[in-house]
């Protein structure tokens, strides 16, 4: 890898700890790295394990069984588009407690978000997920155990290729086998490693406009465990808007600063993002022109019909 590794500590918030405080350390994090583990997040151990029991018991069928999901387009079953050394699977059945959890984590954390920034809707952010035509998404990823001995020898060891997620926010729960990697502001990848009972929260393109980039989505990758004798099973809860919703940066960031990008809807989003290769930086195809700086007043003009 071009790129050096370092093992350094992702943030941990404990969302009981004083709203004031939690709102400065969510926000720092943001800033900071773009990922952060959150402990107390009231999410029942129970409805951990079931997604997880049924998530393992649907990936160790034969390929023939699983196929019969249907393609993940969007929802189903699929291997391809991530690569040769992992599966992803949308299961119909002991999601939707999950979803309903995970939710609730991701809007709460939304809405600390919105109290840091000093947004005067504090349920601005969070209502986009809670509603009821919102594109959120929940996704299984699969990564078999000791693939290939060689792997280590080449990028056959990436099982997920670096990318930055497009959605608002992600809420990231594995097994305890490692594999995910982030790429911190400077460029070092940082192994995170797994907590089974703990989410990892990180900051999504669409929060990184809503922000004016002032927080950045996080990039990361995760890699086949070859010393492993366990796979990894990784769930992440995608929180998303309505496909029709703007995406553009809220106006409390923009009162000393241009705005970066210019507005579009998710669904055009989307539609970029996944006409790109999986690393491509997708916000490059949004970012606004330069707002010049004029020498003279400048007359405005605005003319409306009868």
């Amino acid at each position: 890898m071009s790129k050096k590794t370092k093992a350094v500590g992702i943030p941990t918030i404990d969302l009981c700890m004083e709203s004031s405080e939690l709102a400065e350390k969510v926000v720092r994090a943001c800033e900071e790295y773009g990922i952060f583990k959150v402990v107390n997040h009231g999410v029942p151990k129970k409805v951990i394990s079931r997604l997880e029991d049924e998530g393992i018991h649907f990936f160790a069928k034969p390929i023939s069984q699983k196929q019969q999901a249907g393609p993940p387009t969007p929802f189903g079953y699929g291997s391809r588009n991530i690569g040769s050394h992992g599966d992803m699977g949308h299961l119909d059945c002991a999601v939707r407690e999950y979803i309903e959890a995970a939710r609730e984590v991701a809007c709460k954390i939304l809405d600390v978000v919105a109290e840091g920034l000093r947004v005067p809707d504090k349920l601005m952010l969070s209502r986009l997920i809670r509603d009821a035509h919102s594109d959120s998404v929940l996704r299984l990823n699969h990564y078999p155990a000791n693939w290939d001995p060689q792997a280590s020898k080449s990028n056959s060891s990436i099982g997920f290729g670096e990318h930055s997620d497009p959605q608002i926010l992600t809420i990231l729960r594995s097994n305890d086998v490692s594999g995910l990697q982030i790429c911190t502001h400077d460029g070092l990848w940082i192994p995170v490693p797994p907590d089974p009972n703990e989410f990892f929260v990180m900051v999504g393109d669409a929060l990184q406009v809503f922000t004016n980039a002032r927080f950045r989505s996080v990039r990361h990758r995760a890699l086949t465990n070859t010393n492993s004798g366990k796979a990894r099973l990784s769930i992440m809860y995608f929180g998303a808007p309505p496909l029709n919703s703007w995406i553009t940066p809220l106006p409390i960031m923009l009162s000393h600063k241009h705005p970066l990008y210019k507005p579009f809807t998710w669904a055009q989003y989307k539609q970029a993002a996944y006409s790109l290769r999986l690393r491509d930086s997708r916000l490059d195809l949004f970012k606004a022109h330069p707002q010049p700086h004029p020498q003279h007043p400048i007359t405005h003009l605005i003319t409306a019909s009868p």
